[in-house]
């Protein structure tokens, strides 16, 4: 069965489908069950598309809030009722009394969380605020995390956990550029957005470097469309947010979010 499925996924990808395919079977042939840690939408997609294929398996994916980009899966045997099994994720608020609170980012938490040797599959979404942060995460972790966690960028701050329904969420900030491009082709837009010259960025692209919509993208030449969110290893991401028609000399015009 997995050589079939592979045929539907990028090479890379195999690792995640041998895994989420013995979840299922195990779910299935042994009633066991499988709670995931956090995954990207990608494999959230991949799992999903795995379990349709076997009706006697199913899946709840829950972020730990309405719309989550990163969720945990439940895999269990299609007769359980899963809407009210605990996932297992809680909200880590981090604050501080520095002003200096106010000019952290994203990066700046989640690298301040990995640096103290945390898998990123344990972490979810991260709420930034002027105040602070909420971030998701499984609740095995929490403890380490509020015991060791306590500068963040050089800023001193303290943590604390909280419920699920005491979640501040945030909308995802962008820094938005209007461009206009010759074409919707991926390196042109990478070039463009990052400032970069076609060639520096025709190789990490070829190589691997680069994810549309969380699946590794190797052809220069793919052809991006509104709302694809482009991944560029070692820059961060951006969203094509719209296109908005043409130029007198026949450039596309496009609105770019980059994730901040």
């Amino acid at each position: 069965m997995h050589t079939e499925i592979y045929e539907h996924f990028h090479a890379d990808e195999k690792d995640f489908i041998d895994r989420a395919s013995e979840w299922i079977e195990r779910a299935s042939e042994l009633h066991e069950r499988k709670l995931s840690e956090f995954l990207d939408p990608r494999q959230a997609y991949i799992l999903s598309t795995i379990a349709s294929r076997n009706g006697d398996v199913q899946v709840r994916l829950d972020g730990g809030y309405d719309g989550a980009e990163r969720q945990r899966a439940l895999i269990a045997p299609d007769y359980s009722y899963l809407d009210d099994e605990d996932m297992g994720v809680v909200v880590l608020s981090i604050s501080s009394e520095d002003k200096k609170l106010s000019e952290l980012e994203h990066g700046d938490y989640m690298g301040a969380i990995l640096g103290l040797g945390i898998k990123r599959g344990k972490i979810g979404d991260f709420h930034v605020r002027d105040e602070g942060c909420h971030v998701l995460m499984t609740s095995d972790i929490s403890s380490f995390i509020t015991s060791h966690l306590g500068q963040v960028h050089r800023v001193q701050v303290r943590t604390e956990l909280l419920p699920l329904d005491q979640l501040i969420r945030t909308e995802t900030a962008y820094e938005t550029m209007d461009l206009t491009v010759a074409s919707l082709r991926l390196d042109g837009i990478v070039s463009d957005v990052y400032r970069l010259s076609r060639s520096k960025v025709l190789a990490p692209i070829r190589a691997g470097r680069c994810r549309v919509n969380w699946k590794q993208e190797e052809n220069p030449s793919c052809m991006l469309k509104a709302g694809d969110v482009v991944s560029f290893h070692g820059f961060g991401r951006f969203r094509l947010l719209e296109t908005d028609g043409v130029t007198k000399k026949g450039r596309l015009r496009v609105k770019i979010g980059k994730f901040v």
